[in-house]
């Protein structure tokens, strides 16, 4: 059984996505760079919330209070990030890793352009199903389209 098709507002050709890195850097920047911070800070918290009781004589209750509330301000933060990414038409798939997916069209398939925040332009893509694990190198081909240089690369009858 296949599963349905998504629909997308935008498909990206390779081009696109590109000239939209130096948005797309700066917000993933931002929220990787936040994400990690509430990972630790999230781990923290649970080590010292082990054992616990929430007892309002406790000298720490009102400081954890007050700290697992700027973390949820910063949750609300991370989610902006995420919705304004979104709305560019591209998702986040690994908020750690920085990892970023446009959907994009390739022989007639949907599929994902993916790209790293340390990688310097998108330079792979991967199959709707197939993750980061599944990703390809782009070719040649596929960077600039069936046409190079305005020269159709197909052959007729054997002319060049």
């Amino acid at each position: 059984m296949t599963s349905p098709t998504p629909d997308f507002d935008k498909l990206f050709t390779v081009e696109e996505a590109n000239k939209m890195l130096p948005l797309v850097r700066a917000i993933v920047t931002d929220l990787q760079s936040l994400y990690l911070d509430l990972v630790e800070r999230q781990r923290r918290m649970d080590h010292l919330n082990a054992g616990r009781d929430d007892d309002a004589s406790d000298p720490y209750s009102d400081e954890l209070r007050s700290i697992e509330s700027q973390m949820e301000g910063d949750r609300d933060r991370l989610r902006g990030f995420v919705n304004e990414l979104r709305e560019l038409g591209v998702e986040c798939k690994d908020p750690a890793r920085g990892l970023i997916d446009f959907p994009s069209e390739m022989d007639g398939e949907i599929v994902y352009l993916c790209w790293k925040v340390d990688e310097p332009e998108v330079l792979h893509w991967h199959t709707l199903d197939a993750g980061f694990a599944g990703r390809q190198s782009l070719t040649a081909e596929a960077i600039a389209g069936p046409e190079i240089c305005g020269v159709d690369n197909e052959v007729d009858d054997g002319e060049i």
